[in-house]
């Protein structure tokens, strides 16, 4: 039946929309900043709500349901509302992860979310026609192709968690040592050396890498991985291109991070190994910027 497809086909965008949040959940929240969202709880809570309420949509839709169909237009409406607020603000190219973490603010997304909103509301109308064998045939085996597409994403993103599980081996906690690196309180001007971070980053993260270390290059992954968050700036400095950065910092060995305010404040610093303690660092000097403001 026709309006059967058209609502499977339908709800399976809503399904992988949700999926595709999920599969990196850390850099869809941190891409709600780009609509205001700005304190870690409320995002995590957005997240949440949203995630759950297209997985909602999605099973009412394949169940049949008007209104959840109308319900999803007028979502679908609502975010490309958001989408345009975006861009006459100038977020234009900013991460939306409206279909993961890689989705951007643009027209195009705007014009997505606007066709999607159409084909809802229109769903209810659609005729309940009977289609021959041939067309069964034919669509069997779209739907086939489309669930060796969903397979292939599956499996892409189950071997990105488990690069990034490989790299969380070991300690937690990056090693802060308060003799090594900069003093924590005191100002750099490496910043001057940042000049492209991101507007909306809150913390700028200096990462120091050798040529010759190994472990240095077998952390890219996980320093590429934190440098997707909008609110994070990260740049790498290397000990034979950016020997001034390295001596001004007194940076000990490497790997090392160090991360800082807008001011070129150090907030923390620290020799990491692991994925979850570049994380670490970036975290505490997160929690002592909150503690500055506050005091």
């Amino acid at each position: 039946m026709l309006e059967g497809v058209a609502r499977i086909t339908l709800a399976a965008v809503l399904a992988a929309a949700a999926a595709l949040k999920v599969a990196d959940p850390r850099a869809s929240q941190a891409a709600l900043s780009t609509f205001g969202i700005g304190t870690p709880p409320v995002r995590r809570a957005a997240f949440v709500a949203i995630v759950a309420w297209e997985l909602a949509l999605a099973a009412g839709v394949a169940a049949g349901l008007d209104v959840a169909a109308f319900a999803a237009a007028g979502t679908l409406t609502a975010f490309a509302a958001v989408l345009l607020l975006a861009l006459r603000r100038g977020r234009s190219g900013a991460p939306c992860a409206c279909f993961g973490s890689r989705s951007r603010v643009s027209a195009a997304a705007v014009a997505r979310n606007l066709g999607l909103a159409a084909a809802f509301a229109a769903l209810p109308f659609v005729p309940d026609a009977r289609l021959s064998a041939t067309h069964w045939l034919a669509l069997g085996l779209g739907v086939a192709l489309l669930g060796v597409l969903g397979l292939t994403v599956a499996v892409l993103a189950l071997a990105r968690e488990i690069g990034v599980l490989r790299l969380a081996i070991g300690p937690q906690s990056a090693l802060e040592i308060p003799e090594e690196g900069p003093e924590l309180g005191s100002r750099t001007d490496v910043l001057a050396e940042l000049a492209d971070a991101s507007e909306d980053a809150e913390v700028w993260l200096a990462v120091f890498t050798s040529e010759g270390c190994r472990v240095c290059q077998a952390l890219e992954p996980a320093v590429a991985h934190l440098a997707r968050d909008p609110l994070v700036s990260v740049r790498t400095f290397d000990e034979r291109r950016d020997p001034g950065a390295w001596r001004r910092l007194d940076v000990p060995g490497s790997p090392f991070a160090v991360a800082l305010d807008r001011d070129g404040t150090v907030l923390a610093k620290g020799t990491f190994n692991t994925l979850p303690q570049l994380e670490g660092v970036v975290a505490t000097a997160e929690r002592r910027l909150r503690e500055a403001i506050r005091a």
